[in-house]
């Protein structure tokens, strides 16, 4: 079974095909720049074979044709007819209160989708344009599924999800912390049970998705309990372009001062804070770890400030959870900077971790144990596969059809 995976933003739209049979990735490519007057896309089969065109894709519906284009190819390809596709999974950041588990797409499932839209504007509102693209190109008869980004959060209690405002707020608005790369924490989470030998079931994880966007989750007999992202991606530490948590006077203070809109706020608070903002260089950690090794003061305060804020979420998850079992970190810089993990893990001695610098130096996107045999918590890097748990959720549902 072939299962195309769908990841649809509100000017780009990335995918993979993939092979469920050994859950191998067949090809994979991204349209950017969808709606602009010229568009890029760019398409790679695993055995290295590649295309990038400059070509203008007016909607998410030529987009799609540029993949299905791209698929067929008789240079490029990796499937001979469209039927070989047995079904597309799409990933959805919000899925509010309606959706806590992965579901077949029909007009009800869509519609749902479309109401969380005030919960996440641009993303979802992509996402219901990527299904309805992807069915008009892909036809009606191929089943597609919809797998959310906050369901792995639905399980946290109340009292981890609400917030201290007014209950009426909630009731009315849904007002409560949903927590986001779901999948990604999901993904590591169970690998990290695979290869420690252990049932997920009867651990205490803290799990670290750090990149431009970073989420850490606090994961108890398999279920999640707490979670940094709140009511959107802005909440939990500081990221590439984001604040993180704040305290809301900050944000009454700015507004009156400099007389912005709410709009301007969500700017200036979600594009233009976090490193970037404290740096004054960039959001792209390596540029500001370049800056930190120049001696750029804002450079090195930046870091400072995430890997404590980071520290201490640790802290409060381990708090919670009662104890921790292991610690895994993923996602662009979680696998990647190996500096980073080694400062976030050296200075947590109460927790009882035994950092093993040696078998982190150098660790770049591959599973690694990366804390001494003795640590009384377990250290590791995962890199996390979001596509593939969409196709695994895809697969079990069309599979009962």
């Amino acid at each position: 079974m072939k299962i195309l995976v769908i990841n649809a933003g509100s000017s780009s739209l990335k995918y993979q095909l993939i092979d469920m049979d050994n859950e191998q990735m067949l090809a994979k490519g991204n349209c950017e720049k969808i709606g602009l007057p010229m568009g890029i896309f760019g398409h790679k089969t695993a055995d290295g074979r590649e295309r990038h065109l400059e070509v203008e894709m007016k909607n998410h519906t030529e987009a799609f044709q540029q993949v299905k284009n791209a698929l067929l190819d008789s240079e490029v390809g990796v499937i001979k007819e469209l039927s070989e596709v047995a079904a597309i999974g799409h990933r959805i950041v919000q899925g509010g209160s309606i959706f806590s588990e992965s579901v077949l797409v029909d007009e009800k499932v869509i519609e749902g989708i479309e109401s969380l839209i005030p919960l996440a504007p641009l993303h979802n509102s992509a996402h219901v344009q990527g299904i309805r693209a992807c069915i008009e190109v892909f036809g009606e008869k191929v089943p597609e599924v919809v797998v959310f980004d906050t369901a792995f959060h639905s399980t946290m209690p109340p009292k981890a999800y609400m917030f201290a405002v007014p209950y009426e707020y909630y009731e009315k608005y849904k007002i409560r912390r949903y927590g986001f790369h779901g999948t990604s924490h999901r993904y590591v989470s169970h690998r990290l049970a695979e290869l420690m030998g252990k049932d997920l079931k009867d651990m205490k994880v803290i799990t670290c998705h750090i990149g431009n966007g970073s989420s850490i989750a606090a994961i108890k007999d398999g279920k999640v309990i707490d979670t940094s992202m709140g009511l959107t991606p802005l909440d939990g530490f500081m990221m590439g372009t984001r604040t993180g948590t704040l305290d809301p006077s900050v944000v009454t203070f700015i507004a009156e001062q400099e007389n912005l809109t709410p709009s301007q706020l969500s700017d200036l608070f979600n594009k233009k804070s976090g490193l970037l903002g404290i740096s004054g260089v960039s959001s792209d950690d390596r540029d500001v770890t370049k800056a930190e090794r120049e001696g750029n003061p804002r450079a090195i305060l930046a870091h400072e400030m995430l890997v404590y804020q980071i520290q201490k979420f640790i802290g409060q998850y381990a708090a919670a959870l009662n104890g921790v079992d292991a610690i895994v970190f993923t996602a662009g810089l979680g696998e990647n900077q190996d500096a980073l993990r080694e400062r976030i893990c050296t200075n947590m001695d109460y927790l009882g971790i035994k950092f093993d610098s040696d078998a982190n130096r150098g660790v770049h996107g591959v599973e690694k144990k990366i804390s001494a045999e003795d640590s009384k918590v377990a250290v590791y890097v995962i890199p996390t596969n979001e596509e593939l748990v969409i196709a695994r959720d895809t697969k079990a549902i069309v599979e009962k059809l």
